[in-house]
């Protein structure tokens, strides 16, 4: 039987299994473990402490050199990384003043990568979502949410939740499926979206069922989506058959927060409009609050207001929202610190967003802390003082990336 492996020393390692799962953190409330190490056996660990003490063990030793910090791995729960072409003439337009309407009626919007999406086959997909997965990788990200959404349809959707489950047995990280389906109303649906909502309840949802594609349904609840009464008989169905639903809420209008309350939604992601009336039902609720600052840098808008959100007792992941239109740059780390600086968070709580914060936001009880039994996930940033990760507003890379307890470094 294989030996287990010491990993260390490491200068600093930052656990964060002592913090709790909503409200606002203090940087004192940080527990640092100085000079430790983590032992790791069949990819999950099974001590964590000094390092003089763990090497009495009987463990083989994985060596660090240099000042290094560890935390556990990043977790992106929130992108669109499953696309065809791009939307780079959308970002010029709206940084020249064009409006939404305006770069939709020119062409451009969601429907256009709806049309490329559905131009690129299964491969090019697949392609395209390990692409961006190693670049999320080098970023220190080692479990990242995907969505499906630019399909519109019952066999395009397939194509992408396909890609989507083929790519994840071919990255390292591991990949979690969403069924964004209703995204929008598809332009060439020539019924009500009440209507096409049915259809993909009643086509869709059983072969996701069948075909182990996800657990997860999302919705947009907007003005140019769908709204409360539109989605209620679609949100009871896919509770009915067992899936787990999450909701982009409060983006440009309010009210999306209110409805993932009510369907004991995962989370309500985005909440950039979010008012009092919303952060208070949300601090009061389960339902998980995800900022999502990329969308906000990518679109010039505010951002989610996580400082009140924070202080008034709500649960609060970040994520990147990584999409070709609203959030290309999908850097999770500098989109959480930007954010930081502008909503006055304590690194505690930008590293919590990140991290465990952001799995209960996926229902993952396995990973997001350093902790016996837990996934060994975990990154190191060659430094002695883990107050630069946030300082250096993710221009300070990772050195070490480990995936289940085996360094996963991308070439």
């Amino acid at each position: 039987m294989k030996k287990a492996i010491l990993i260390g020393p490491f200068t600093q390692i930052l656990p964060l299994n002592k913090l709790p799962l909503r409200g606002a953190l203090k940087d004192e409330q940080l527990e640092v473990i100085n000079q430790g190490g983590i032992v790791v056996s069949g990819g999950k660990i099974t001590a964590i402490g000094a390092y003089e003490e763990l090497k009495k063990g009987n463990h083989e030793l994985e060596v660090i050199k240099g000042s290094q910090v560890c935390i556990p791995g990043l977790i992106d729960a929130h992108t669109h990384i499953c696309f065809g072409g791009t939307r780079a003439n959308d970002y010029a337009m709206r940084n020249s003043g064009k409006s939404y309407l305006q770069i939709a009626k020119a062409g451009g919007g969601i429907w256009d990568t709806v049309t490329q999406t559905r131009m690129a086959s299964k491969k090019q997909l697949i392609d395209g979502i390990i692409h961006r997965s190693n670049r999320h990788l080098k970023n220190g990200v080692t479990t990242l949410e995907v969505k499906s959404g630019y399909g519109l349809s019952v066999d395009q959707e397939l194509k992408m939740l396909r890609a989507i489950k083929e790519a994840n047995s071919q990255v390292k990280q591991d990949l979690i499926s969403t069924c964004l389906a209703a995204h929008m109303v598809p332009k060439d649906w020539n019924n009500s979206a009440e209507a096409y909502l049915l259809e993909i309840s009643e086509s869709l949802f059983p072969t996701l069922k069948a075909e182990g594609l996800t657990q997860r349904i999302d919705a947009f609840i907007e003005d140019s989506a769908f709204s409360g009464l539109e989605i209620a008989p679609y949100f009871k169905a896919a509770k009915k058959q067992g899936f787990d639903i999450t909701v982009h809420a409060d983006q440009f209008t309010p009210g999306g927060s209110e409805i993932a309350v009510h369907y004991k939604a995962i989370s309500a992601d985005h909440l950039e409009v979010s008012s009092q009336k919303e952060i208070d039902l949300l601090a009061q609720s389960k339902t998980i609050a995800v900022a999502l600052p990329g969308a906000s840098i990518g679109l010039g808008c505010d951002f989610t207001p996580v400082r009140k959100l924070l202080d008034a007792g709500a649960i609060v992941a970040i994520a990147s929202d990584h999409n070709p239109g609203s959030a290309p740059m999908g850097d999770l780390l500098t989109q959480a610190c930007i954010l930081g600086a502008f909503q006055k968070l304590s690194n505690a709580e930008v590293l919590a967003g990140i991290t465990f914060r952001a799995a209960a936001a996926l229902k993952l009880k396995d990973r997001g802390i350093l902790e016996i039994g837990h996934k060994a996930d975990f990154v190191s940033y060659p430094t002695n003082n883990y107050q630069e990760i946030t300082y250096q507003q993710g221009q300070l890379k990772p050195n070490g990336v480990w995936k289940n307890g085996t360094l996963v470094n991308p070439s």
